[in-house]
């Protein structure tokens, strides 16, 4: 390579440079396979597009995956989310203890339920919620907590667990970041009462778009399977089967159905969670082996006693050590075409709820100020050893730049 071509190498390209990569690396995408592909064309040739057998054969093989007695699908997180506090009886008055650091969703179906989510600060290395400060959130109001295992890592559940067996009230998992994790052993999906996933495509299996909600109680499954069907007494398949026409509105539903095309792709793609995941670690554990020299660059903290699932892989800027700030990164990282984002700006800083709840800066000052320092780096299972390998040099290029 000549000089003139290492300078242009060397030289930022939002400078002006030459880009690390030719093309953007997302943060996350889908991954399909003909096998994928290939179920889905048996369901668009059958007699049931929705409301069909698949649905049911999804849920059974997805609780058996995470160990769960009941799962109940449904056509996204949100939806997950939302059935959960429906089957938990929220109403206007009861308030629900939910992260900040977390996707509106977390706390969004709180308020579908015209509930109030009472916002709770993390833990600085991990981000996920802080026990302890949960403990200071609750009173005779609170009727649930709500756990997010943010970017894939279960949160500590034996102590969010003896926190609300003390007061009871209801531990809800947020984990759909965290398919394929463990907490000491046990599978996210059966660590909280009721245990929420997305399948939308940055996330680890993707239906297009769907969720599922796990738990050990067939009351509370047969209520969001209500739900998902605009709370009618029956589905067309039942009906179909039966014979019949009739049925009732027991209460104000939905339409949650998750349909058998997207069923069938979650049945192929779940076979490929523990494929998937592992590969996921490999990528994390290079990145953490060249992270761990960089001053300027510190990855989220891992517990010992979890396995991670690796949604995402999140970085935090030591920016006392850096001439630029986070936004300045992102845009030379974006230039460089690494495809880094940002997860997540804190539930409690935006509009809707400063407005409507009257939150706002310095409520949870741990996750306000880790929100300007975090980064989410290219993670997801299809990534070659190219693409990894383009990220680290672009992180080294961009940081080593403006490192002090």
């Amino acid at each position: 390579m000549n000089s003139q071509l290492v300078e242009q190498s060397e030289k930022l390209a939002i400078e002006g440079g030459m880009p690390i990569r030719s093309t953007l690396l997302p943060y996350a995408r889908q991954f399909l396979s003909e096998e994928d592909i290939e179920e889905v064309n048996k369901v668009l040739r059958s007699d049931w597009l929705t409301t069909g057998p698949k649905v049911e054969e999804f849920e059974k093989a997805f609780a058996s995956f995470v160990g769960a007695k009941e799962a109940v699908a449904v056509n996204s997180g949100t939806a997950a989310l939302h059935s959960s506090m429906f089957a938990l009886g929220i109403v206007e008055g009861d308030e629900v203890i939910v992260p900040t650091m977390t996707f509106a969703a977390t706390a969004n179906a709180v308020v579908f339920q015209k509930g109030t989510p009472v916002f709770c600060d993390c833990d600085p290395q991990t981000l996920l919620i802080d026990p302890v400060k949960v403990e200071e959130k609750i009173t005779d109001k609170t009727k649930a907590i709500v756990a997010v295992d943010y970017a894939g890592q279960p949160c500590e559940y034996d102590e969010l667990r003896e926190i609300a067996d003390r007061h009871k009230i209801t531990l809800v998992s947020d984990a759909c970041h965290a398919l394929g994790a463990n907490y000491k052993g046990r599978a996210v999906g059966t660590l909280a009462d009721l245990n929420t996933f997305s399948f939308h495509p940055v996330k680890p299996i993707a239906t297009g778009e769907g969720g599922m909600i796990t738990c050990e109680s067939y009351e509370s499954a047969e209520k969001m399977r209500r739900l998902r069907n605009h709370c009618l007494t029956s589905d067309h398949r039942e009906r179909q089967e039966k014979g019949a026409w009739h049925y009732g509105m027991e209460d104000l539903g939905y339409n949650y159905r998750l349909s058998d095309i997207h069923c069938a792709l979650g049945l192929s793609q779940l076979k490929k969670v523990n494929d998937w995941t592992n590969r996921r670690r490999e990528i994390a554990k290079k990145y953490n082996q060249t992270f761990a020299q960089m001053d300027s660059v510190t990855p989220l903290g891992l517990r010992d006693d979890v396995t991670h699932a690796y949604h995402l892989y999140v970085i935090q800027l030591e920016l006392d050590k850096l001439s630029v700030d986070r936004g300045e990164i992102f845009k030379a990282l974006r230039a460089e075409n690494i495809g880094v984002n940002v997860h997540y700006i804190p539930v409690h800083m935006q509009e809707f709820y400063k407005r409507e709840f009257g939150t706002g800066e310095g409520l949870c000052p741990i996750a306000e100020q880790s929100y300007e320092r975090i980064l989410s780096l290219p993670m997801f299972a299809s990534m070659k050893d190219e693409d990894v390998e383009d990220v680290i040099e672009g992180i080294e290029k961009v940081i080593n730049y403006y490192s002090k």
